[in-house]
This record gives structure tokens, sequence and C-alpha cells, in this order.
């Protein structure tokens, strides 16, 4: 006897806090919604592009991949690029040896244009002759280095974080400079709604828009925020994009079914666990007048899920502004 009292008491101790307070109906506007399917769509999707021409020698990803940005995520080759890099490393040989022989001259010329053995012309003609071999070596290092920068950008680098969505080359394809090696998918994905044309002056952002959780590994329903209206109507829909979170771990391109305002109404609605039902009939309790409580039948309509109430259910009749509910 003890014991099942002790049950029952922690039972009541436990229940849901919102089914022990008391709920007054009211009127509230209630959005007509209408069902619609979106895609998930990233915000950008940029091609990662080879910065010069040559074959690709080395090929990082594949679709689907997630990548960081600048990750490489192929290498273009350029067997031509080697090539020019040893005949600019011999032309720097070449020319560090005639700066040396310049400037020994330079220096004989010097000694004996103090002696008085030689003459100006020669000491002057010493010096241009080490100047031109200066900037002779210089021009080739530079030369060089403009070769060694090009076989650098052969490294094809992710432009943004996301996922892989398409390489269209293989190892050993040929490309040019500016061709795409990979399209990615920006790490920021929406809810890309395409709506007709007549519902365009109901849409505006910062509308909520509702899914079904199940459609995005959720429990129970999933709001997001329209972020985005966009100007140009296309083929007689209107399109904007909602954030919703949870939206785009994977799939790109995924239709879900998406729940939109489209205009408003007054009505009742009330949580769901002050409903009881009882040979197919739906009943609440409303507190009377004097304090005393009656089980009224009332007309349920379709579930109604808000951010502030999750359960809310609509009902269609049986209730009136003022009523006070409270749970069985």
């Amino acid at each position: 006897m003890h014991k099942i009292w002790f049950v029952a008491a922690l039972a009541a101790a436990t229940a849901p806090a919102c089914a022990q307070t008391p709920f007054t109906v009211a009127l509230r506007p209630l959005a007509d919604e209408k069902a619609v399917f979106a895609t998930v769509e990233s915000r950008n999707v940029v091609p990662a592009r080879a910065r010069i021409g040559g074959t690709v020698v080395d090929l990082n990803v594949q679709d689907g991949d997630e990548v960081m940005q600048g990750q490489v995520l192929a290498l273009v080759g350029d067997d031509k690029l080697q090539i020019q890099i040893r005949s600019l490393d011999a032309q720097i040989a070449g020319l560090r040896a005639q700066l040396a022989q310049g400037q020994v001259d330079l220096a004989r010329a010097d000694t004996l244009a103090r002696t008085g053995a030689g003459s100006r012309q020669q000491l002057d003609q010493a010096r241009t002759a080490v100047d031109v071999a200066n900037s002779a070596l210089a021009a080739r290092i530079a030369e060089r280095g403009v070769v060694v920068q090009q076989v650098t950008e052969g490294a094809v680098l992710a432009p943004r974080a996301g996922r892989i969505l398409q390489v269209p080359v293989t190892k050993g394809s040929v490309v040019l400079p500016g061709d795409a090696v990979a399209s990615v998918a920006e790490a920021d994905y929406v809810m890309r709604l395409r709506l007709p044309e007549r519902h365009a002056r109901f849409l505006k952002v910062n509308d909520k828009v509702r899914l079904d959780g199940a459609d995005v590994g959720a429990s129970g329903a999933v709001f997001g925020t329209v972020v985005l209206v966009y100007p140009q109507i296309q083929d007689g829909r209107v399109l904007a994009d909602a954030s919703v979170p949870g939206v785009g771990h994977y799939f790109v391109g995924q239709r879900i079914r998406v729940w939109i305002a489209a205009g408003d109404r007054p009505s009742y609605v009330i949580p769901g666990a002050l409903i009881h039902s009882r040979f197919g009939l739906s009943y609440v309790n409303r507190r009377a007048a004097d304090g005393a409580t009656l089980e009224i039948p009332v007309q349920r309509g379709r579930d109604m899920p808000a951010p502030d109430m999750p359960d809310g259910v609509e009902i269609l009749s049986g209730l009136q502004s003022g009523d006070v509910l409270t749970a069985s």
C-alpha cells in the first residue's frame, strides 16, 4: 500500500509543468500554411580552377569529399616549365662567370689607371661591363622566379570550405588555364523554395517556415527563417532561401516538403497535452466560474506546432476566448 502511494506521488511530482499550469484560451493569428517542396542548396557553388595549363599529375579528391579552404585538390604539371628552369639555371651560371670575369677586369683596369699605365676609358668600360653583367644576372634570376612561381601555381586550391560536388577531370587529363578541376559547394546550406507567384505578396524576409523533423533527422517539427527573397520571378515561380538548422550535412539537391505561410486567420490553438479522447471524441477540461471542472467536447483540427507551442492543436469548435483549461 505504501509502495503504491509512493509511486503515484513520484509520478505526480515528475509530471510536465505545462500539464499543471492552467491555459487560457485566446484567439491568435494562425498562419494559413501551404505545403511546397524545397531543395537543399548551397548559397554558392564555386569552381576550383587550374591556374596554369598542363596535365593533371595528381588528384586528391573525389565526389562527396569535404574540403577546407586552401586545401590542395589537384596538381597540374607542365614539363616545359622544368625545361625552362634548367635553361635559366644554365644562363644564370654563365652570367655569374661573366660577372666574375668582369670584376677581375675592373680591378685590373683600376690598378692600371692608378699607376698611369692604363687609360680612364678602359676603367669606364670595365665598370660598365660589370654593371651590365649584374643587371643581366638579376633579370635571369627574376625570370627563373616567375617560372618557379608558375610551377607552384600548378596546385589547384579549394576556394571555399565545403563539399566536392563534381570532379570533371581524371589523373592524366589535359587542362588549360581557367579550366574547372572540381566544383565546391560552400558549407553554408539553405532551403531554396520555389513558390507560385501568387504567393509573392505573402512572402517576406524573417517569415517562419516549418519542416517535418523526420526529413532532416530530427524529432518533431523543425522551424526555419526566410533569409532572402529573390526579386526576379522565373517561369511563374518566386525563389526564396530559408535558413534551417540541421539541413545540408551531405546531400545537395535533396527535396524536402516545407510548410509556408500564405496569409493568416484568427483561430484557437491549445497544447495537445490538454486534449484527451474517448470513444473517438475529443474532450478538454474547462474550469467553471465557481471553480468546478467541466469536461466539454471539442472539434480538433490540424496539428499546428509553433516555436512557443510545439504540440499545438487547432480547435475548430467548442471553445471561446477566456476559457480556462486544465489538465485531466
